[in-house]
């Protein structure tokens, strides 16, 4: 399998658009954006920025969904992912996110730390999470607003470069601060 990423531009501003317009993405915030919501999204700069870049993911040289990676002045850069309703249920997530990484950590010497949220329901998303190296750091309760009004927990997680470069994964001691009885 071959994944790689092709930079976005503002040239891209259409087929941006009409991606997103044309896919659905059950677990984002707005899971069906319409042209209208897609054009703002595109025009607030989110896929071209001082602060953002997007990308086409392709798999052997065919585009199948695009990633944005954000907060790159920052040394914790993170990433929105969405493929192409037809390319999902493949077994392409973990190799996408690998192939990321791969950017991130190339591309962006000065960053620590590559990290990623979804929906707590998203279970297909945190194993590949969790294939690709990353590891959780933090499971926020109801912070996730869903089209039909209700609350999911947010779950986050990172991978460290020292992580990425060893192929290792260093655990988190969640429970490091305990109350006494």
């Amino acid at each position: 399998m071959t994944i790689t990423f092709r930079s976005m531009t503002p040239d891209d501003a259409g087929a941006v658009a009409a991606f997103l317009a044309s896919n659905r993405f059950p677990f984002h915030v707005n899971p069906a954006p319409g042209e209208s919501s897609a054009n703002q999204r595109v025009a607030e700069g989110h896929f071209w920025s001082g602060e953002s870049q997007g990308y086409w993911v392709q798999h052997d040289g065919e585009d199948i969904g695009l990633a944005v990676l954000a907060g790159l002045t920052d040394e914790n850069v993170d990433f929105d992912l969405r493929l192409a309703e037809d390319h999902r249920g493949r077994g392409l997530g973990t190799g996408v996110v690998r192939a990321l990484c791969r950017l991130a950590f190339t591309e962006l010497p000065d960053i620590v730390r590559f990290e990623g949220q979804t929906r707590e329901d998203n279970i297909a998303m945190r194993k590949t999470f969790l294939r690709a190296g990353f590891v959780k750091e933090a499971h926020y309760r109801q912070a996730w607003p869903t089209a039909d009004g209700s609350r999911l927990a947010s779950v986050a997680y990172a991978i460290l470069r020292s992580d990425w470069e060893n192929n290792t994964v260093t655990p988190l001691e969640f429970d490091d601060l305990l109350l006494d009885a």
